[in-house]
């Protein structure tokens, strides 16, 4: 397994539609109307005819003209701990016989990981609470929200007593420009604001009621607003 060791643009170039829609054809809004769901979620829609994506939940660390990413946040990957896959990524590290690299804290060492998405599923990425000093590189997603691709960030993590609330996640979500914007319009995906309970706090198997709570409706309501769409 391999964890990002690039600046997040390396990312950037190979991304990808994410979900059923990539033969409809993708328009970008006129300049000057893009409005960034950076730092929000995305709930998918009954209408998602992708099984990869029945009922994800989403967390959107980029959005602009260049296209869109995100990181699901409700399917663990069973029997899977970060410990796992942290000891298969120091064999593969210039530093698997630096004994202060190879330090992992009990807390972190049972983190659960998280299924990102179907892009880059060997790749390691993490989102955290934002904190300073900190090793490595991480990109802000919002005032409060980091997210890392960087070793150093994962080495310096991985010895935390108390890491605070993280999600580590092989693979991510890709659009490219327009193509989120064409899956909204077809009411493929609901956005739901930033809620720090539903990234972290909530266990992940009721995340996706969770969200729809945040939003006033439950999964019947969702049933009845697809058929009228």
């Amino acid at each position: 397994m391999l964890f990002a060791n690039k600046k997040l643009n390396s990312v950037k170039r190979q991304k990808t539609i994410s979900g059923s829609h990539m033969d409809r054809k993708s328009k970008l809004p006129p300049a000057g109307e893009m409005e960034t769901l950076q730092g929000q979620f995305l709930v998918a829609m009954p209408l998602m005819d992708d099984k990869r994506f029945k009922e994800s939940v989403l967390f959107i660390v980029e959005h602009n003209s260049e296209g869109a990413m995100a990181i699901a946040i409700n399917e663990q990957m069973p029997q899977i701990k970060f410990e796992d896959v942290y000891r298969d990524l120091l064999s593969a590290s210039a530093v698997q016989n630096n004994k202060d690299k190879k330090i992992i804290s009990s807390s972190m060492g049972s983190q659960p990981v998280f299924r990102g998405g179907p892009v880059q599923t060997n790749r390691g990425f993490l989102l955290h609470e934002a904190q300073e000093p900190l090793e490595g590189i991480s990109f802000p997603v919002t005032s409060t929200i980091s997210f890392s691709v960087s070793m150093d960030t994962l080495r310096g993590f991985a010895a935390k007593d108390n890491p605070g609330n993280i999600i580590f996640a092989l693979g991510y979500c890709g659009w490219q420009p327009g193509q989120l914007e064409n899956e909204l319009a077809h009411n493929v995906w609901l956005t739901v604001p930033y809620n720090c309970d539903l990234l972290f706090v909530t266990d992940f198997e009721k995340r996706y009621d969770f969200a729809l709570e945040l939003l006033g409706i439950t999964r019947a309501n969702l049933s009845a607003f697809s058929s009228r769409a």
